[in-house]
């Protein structure tokens, strides 16, 4: 099967934050905070995607109130952070609004994505995830966490479906 046939029904996009949207890495600022870098592009097809009419969710274990704003003002809705169990919100997300699992790209680099991951028509992670992550992966990335793999699934559906500009 050619691999760009699995991008195509897809309606909704999954991600995880750290080592997804950024590279993992946490810097400790002076005051006790965390700071996170993420990758304009990545933001460009995120924001994109929304205005296409794509339904875009995060789920993160980590907690902060600048990964959220940034979220927010791409207009991404439906951010859950602080999340214990991914596949429980997943679970929710998918009942709130009645979406087929064949529709959902989820992209996921690490242990905590495992169990999510599974239940989706389309399992995607960044170049540089763990090896149990990449085993079930039906995609992987050229690109690292928070270095355009965000940009490379979204680019693939959406120009796929007519909708890249």
């Amino acid at each position: 099967m050619n691999v760009l046939a699995l991008f195509k029904p897809i309606g909704v996009f999954v991600f995880d934050v750290d080592g997804v949207m950024t590279d993992g890495t946490l810097q400790v600022l002076g005051n006790g905070e965390l700071s996170r870098k993420m990758n304009i592009k990545d933001g460009y097809a995120l924001q994109l995607a929304v205005k296409k009419g794509y339904r875009v969710a995060v789920i993160s274990g980590g907690k902060s109130p600048g990964v959220v704003k940034r979220l927010q003002g791409l207009g991404i809705t439906d951010v859950f952070t602080g999340v214990g169990g991914k596949s429980e919100v997943l679970d929710a997300y998918l009942a709130k609004y009645a979406i087929p699992p064949e529709k959902i790209l989820y992209m996921g680099d690490d242990m905590p994505d495992l169990a999510a991951m599974k239940r989706v028509g389309l399992p995607a992670c960044p170049a540089d995830a763990v090896p149990e992550i990449k085993a079930i992966c039906r995609y992987i990335s050229f690109a690292v966490g928070g270095r355009g793999c965000v940009r490379d699934v979204i680019e693939k559906v959406l120009k796929l479906n007519g909708h890249w500009e």
